[in-house]
């Protein structure tokens, strides 16, 4: 086996943070929750419903708690 082993190139630590936050650069508006009205991270033209961190939350609270 002459090949050289290939591992996975990892994304910087500052793309990676970045893609756990969509929306994150700041530009543009912002969606609005469809709960509670707050604004969301996420850009106001993104389709489906769009929820806050706390109402995302409660969501799946609720959802496991339904069981």
């Amino acid at each position: 086996m002459d090949e050289d082993p290939k591992v996975c190139d990892l994304a910087a630590p500052e793309d990676a943070e970045a893609a756990l936050r969509p929306g994150a650069d700041g530009a543009g508006p912002r969606a609005d929750c469809v709960l509670c009205g707050e604004p969301t991270e996420f850009p106001a033209d993104r389709s489906g419903g769009t929820l806050c961190p706390v109402c995302a939350w409660q969501q799946a609270q609720r959802i496991a708690c339904s069981g």
